[in-house]
């Protein structure tokens, strides 16, 4: 049996994010309830599924959305059964809504208030960050030096506990990833970093007058920033964050760094050397982060049947925010270059995500292998999917950025079917690609050359299945400049009609009839016989298909 997940309790989760980030206004259930998942949603998303059974996010994040409409949500919230409702909300105009704290109370929701200068944009991935830590460490997988599920929340309340003051740490664009309890003694940069504004522009030019952005990009050394009462900034140290094994190393890329600001008491003596430490592994976190898939690619993944075993699919379905029931669509892009690295498989699949992403914001895109996949949940309409399709695929084509296949597979009927759908799929890319025209396709519109393809490999795998007789005919045609197989598939392409087999070979009917005299003579094949001439179809398409792949010799 698959390990539970339990989720974050709510207080955890609160306490990481802070006090200057978010309050708890009421939690009619108590502060400890799991959470497990997080939708954030503007006033056109905040719609209920039908079927009250449906799961639901654990935490809704409303942007912008009216007292009257989120109220309205709250009371039909209250229709559906207890442990198919959210359990917490986060909003921004909690303590100018009565109404608001009313009807979450009404619902059992808990209420969270987010300052107003917080950016939703900075709070979201800041709790999908924790929520995904927490399933890391659950599953044994988020394990480093100082403890078995040190992350960076971790990291920045144990430098905070060894080095003294308030701990952020950043990522190269200056975006907060973590950061440590802050107290009354937090100034101005702190703060408005945390809510995920940008800092003092009056600081940022100081910090570069001072050098200490090319101090950070060039070495990892610890430095001192003293305090600059005028802007209200405090003293603080700061270093750079690098990969394992390139610290030290000149011009090696900058992940990151951590600040540490000085509280209401002097920072500990070892701040510094604790500084050094936990940027060696504050690299290694991030680095594993970069280059292993987070929580949400893996059950993406498992969703379209990879990384073996089973799938929870009202689990997955829950925590990535779609619905679990309705027809939806699964399409699979494939390079139409023969090979491609890991770089450009890479760039595919940034490039039809960014495009899946602003034809329908719910889709999901993986990369499995060599291709792309996107899943349109509640998606029904085969022409619109298959259109805009064809649209990508002849943009990318036209603009020289890729060269692209595609087959649909519409309509999937719900979420446990998208794993079978993506074999559908790729038995049409796998069968296709010898058909350069056809460039986007379904099954149904692709069934001859699916079929025919799938035989041809049956075939391909069993020896004994191969005609002697057709290999005779190839030896000849080898040892004796002939073209008698070139010739008998122009005749077998004419259905038998001489003179239109003739002319495509622009020779006289008398030869090609030479020809096939000599070919039957050759193989014992008669085709004048039904059966015949059958087996010799597919075994020149084998044979063809075996010069494909050998391709030119160089």
């Amino acid at each position: 049996m698959a390990a539970e997940d339990s989720g974050i309790a709510l207080r955890e989760l609160l306490a990481a994010l802070g006090g200057t980030l978010v309050e708890l206004i009421d939690a009619p259930g108590g502060d400890e309830v799991p959470i497990r998942s997080v939708a954030l949603v503007d006033a056109s998303e905040l719609v209920l599924e039908s079927d009250s059974r449906s799961p639901l996010p654990d935490m809704y994040l409303h942007v912008g959305i009216a007292e009257a409409d989120a109220v309205h949500w709250l009371h039909e919230v209250t229709q559906r059964p207890a442990d198919h409702r959210p359990r917490v909300v986060l909003s921004k105009s909690v303590h100018d809504s009565p109404l608001l704290r009313q009807a979450a109370h009404s619902a059992g929701v808990a209420l969270v208030a987010v300052h107003p200068q917080a950016r939703w944009d900075h709070v979201y991935p800041l709790i999908r960050r924790m929520l995904d830590r927490t399933r890391r460490a659950r599953d044994g997988e988020d394990r480093d030096l100082l403890t078995t599920d040190t992350d960076l929340f971790g990291l920045a309340r144990i430098i905070a506990q060894n080095a003294g003051g308030m701990v952020s740490i950043e990522d190269a664009h200056s975006r907060v990833l973590a950061y440590s309890a802050s107290n009354d003694a937090a100034d101005r940069l702190r703060i408005q970093s945390i809510l995920g504004r940008e800092g003092p522009r009056e600081y940022l030019r100081v910090l570069e007058q001072w050098g200490v952005f090319d101090r950070l990009r060039r070495s990892d050394e610890v430095i001192d920033l003293p305090a600059h009462a005028d802007l209200d900034i405090e003293h603080r140290l700061v270093v750079s964050i690098r990969r394992p094994g390139d610290a030290g190393v000149p011009g090696s890329t900058v992940l990151g760094s951590i600040w540490l600001q000085e509280g209401q008491r002097p920072f500990e003596s070892a701040a510094a050397e604790v500084l050094r430490g936990a940027a060696a592994i504050a690299g290694r976190i991030i680095s594993r982060g970069i280059d292993a898939p987070s929580a949400e690619a893996v059950a993406i993944q498992r969703l379209f049947g990879a990384r073996g075993g089973g799938v929870d699919v009202p689990s997955v379905a829950s925590a990535l925010g779609i619905a679990i029931t309705g027809p939806a669509a699964v399409i699979g892009f494939a390079s139409s270059t023969d090979s491609t690295g890991g770089h450009e498989h890479s760039k595919l699949g940034s490039t039809v995500r960014l495009h899946a992403s602003a034809f329908r914001r719910d889709s999901l895109a993986t990369v499995i292998g060599e291709r792309v996949y996107v899943l349109l949940p509640r998606y029904h309409s085969a022409r619109a999917v298959t259109t805009w399709t064809r649209q990508l695929v002849d943009q990318l084509d036209a603009s020289g950025a890729l060269r692209l296949r595609a087959a649909v597979a519409i309509p999937v009927p719900d979420l446990t079917q998208v794993a079978r759908a993506r074999i559908e799929v790729d038995r049409v890319l796998d069968s296709t690609a010898a058909y350069p025209r056809d460039r986007v396709t379904t099954l149904a519109d692709s069934r001859t050359a699916v079929l025919l393809g799938e035989i041809l490999d049956l075939l391909a795998d069993r020896p004994e299945l191969h005609d002697p007789r057709l290999d005779a005919l190839i030896a000849y045609d080898r040892d004796h400049s002939a073209t008698l197989r070139a010739s008998l598939e122009a005749y077998l392409r004419g259905h038998g009609d001489v003179r239109a087999a003739a002319e495509s070979l622009r020779i006289h009917p008398n030869t090609l009839r030479y020809r096939i005299r000599r070919a039957e003579d050759i193989t014992g094949i008669d085709l004048t016989d039904a059966a015949d001439r059958l087996l010799l179809e597919l075994q020149l398409a084998l044979h063809r298909r075996g010069d494909a792949d050998s391709g030119p010799l160089d």
